[in-house]
């Protein structure tokens, strides 16, 4: 088992090396980050927090840090664009194994004052803009991986929309990983950054090069500001390879009369967690969670979400669905705090888990914590196989048993897909459910 104290000293060579011509307030953000993780140590399912999931089989692993990848060993053309909404996008930041990739990457004609760059050069071009924001809205006091991602913090995607302006275009992030037969982790760190009255929408994929998946980890973070009346539309599409260990956080702020909309799929890895956590920090704020996991044979993937109303006339609305089949597991946490002087609050959760296996197993735990006494606030959550009363319905009017089935288990994902505003990618997502559940 590989312990902390060998993360600690790869700290060390990585503090040394290249990450030593680092700015004063990077490396001391770096230093509080593996500080952290030293004191904390990997989690355990005697935590709460991660009682439903063990990391055993992660840490038992070595895993080395990955090493930007040469241009000759660049994956084609075609391999980049099919993990793309298509070859004419306009803007797409392409990462290999964790590190700026520019020959794969275009960012095409901006409005005035809009940034779209990968992190490490924005903490040269501009560094007062990234220390204000960076580490700020991920807590890492009680979280190992979080703490781990920022003592690594080197690159990830980095955006800036200036007051008033709009980006119309999606932004594309692509974070590639091809092991080469190594075992290698990753720790991509994103930072989006909407002034007031900015909009901007992002897409994130995570994906291995095809033909080069094996045992890899990512431990990633992408954090969201956004401004009074901003609007961030934030997509996130995990598809990891079959043996590949993903752990991510991500955070969204918002400020007065914001919007922000966070869709997420998860359909790879052998083992996922994913913490997202918003909090609502100016009244009149609105936030959506919606998101569905696909998960098949022994995958575990594990959602943990937290909804934080610390002003009042907000409102969030939370939609997560599971399709489990073969030996997989499923693990929902939700929780709402509702602020002291939240009044008005209006916020709904529910999660929904199909299993398609007696052998699929799926844990959902809705909480709610109320300090305010005008509110709406409610949640509610199912665990079970397809409905028998449907699936006779189907078959009255002449479905197949297999077919009808597939039919009523492919709306329960569409449900999900159906709140995604970018056509392309939704269309994508579809025929990867599809797809998934042909082999089922």
């Amino acid at each position: 088992m590989v312990g902390v104290a060998e993360y600690v000293a790869a700290h060390g060579a990585f503090a040394g090396n290249g990450a030593a011509k680092a700015p004063e307030w990077l490396k001391d953000l770096r230093q509080e980050g593996i500080g952290r993780f030293s004191t904390l140590g990997f989690p355990t399912t005697k935590q709460e927090t991660w009682r439903f999931t063990s990391v055993a089989s992660l840490i038992e692993s070595r895993f080395e840090l990955a090493q930007p990848v040469r241009d000759a060993r660049y994956p084609s053309r075609a391999a980049i664009d099919a993990s793309l909404l298509g070859d004419t996008a306009a803007h797409r930041l392409v990462f290999l194994n964790g590190h700026f990739a520019p020959s794969l990457s275009r960012v095409g004609g901006l409005p005035v004052g809009v940034q779209i760059t990968n992190l490490a050069a924005a903490v040269r071009s501009d560094p007062e803009l990234t220390r204000r924001h960076l580490g700020t809205y991920v807590e890492f006091a009680d979280r190992p991986f979080a703490a781990l991602n920022t003592a690594f913090v080197q690159d990830g995607a980095f955006v800036h929309v200036p007051s008033n302006v709009t980006v119309d275009e999606p932004v594309q992030v692509l974070f590639l990983t091809a092991a080469g037969g190594k075992r290698i982790v990753t720790h991509p760190r994103s930072l989006i950054i909407v002034d007031r009255g900015a909009r901007v929408t992002l897409v994130e994929t995570y994906a291995a090069v095809p033909g080069e998946a094996g045992t890899y980890w990512t431990n990633a973070i992408t954090e969201v500001a956004v401004a009074d009346g901003g609007r961030a539309e934030c997509y996130r599409v995990q598809r990891e390879a079959p043996d590949a260990y993903h752990v991510a956080a991500t955070a969204t702020h918002q400020g007065r009369d914001s919007t922000v909309n966070v869709h997420t799929v998860a359909f790879g890895a052998v083992l996922a967690r994913h913490d997202i956590g918003g909090v609502l920090a100016g009244s009149g704020g609105a936030l959506i969670l919606n998101g569905l996991y696909l998960l098949s044979g022994a995958q575990h993937t594990d959602h943990h979400t937290t909804i934080d109303h610390a002003a009042p006339h907000c409102e969030s609305h939370e939609y997560f669905n599971g399709v489990l089949d073969g030996r997989s597991r499923g693990v929902f946490t939700g929780r709402i705090i509702v602020r002291p002087g939240a009044q008005k609050t209006d916020s709904k959760q529910t999660n929904n888990n199909l299993l398609l296996s007696t052998d699929a197993h799926a844990d959902s735990q809705p909480q709610l914590e109320i300090y305010a006494d005008d509110v709406k606030c409610t949640h509610g959550s199912t665990v079970g196989p397809l409905d028998p009363r449907a699936l006779f319905y189907l078959q009255s009017r002449g479905l197949a048993e297999a077919q009808a089935r597939r039919l009523l288990t492919y709306g329960f994902g569409a449900e999900i897909l159906g709140r995604m505003q970018i056509a392309p990618l939704r269309a994508r997502l579809d025929q990867i459910v599809r797809d998934r559940l042909a082999e089922s």
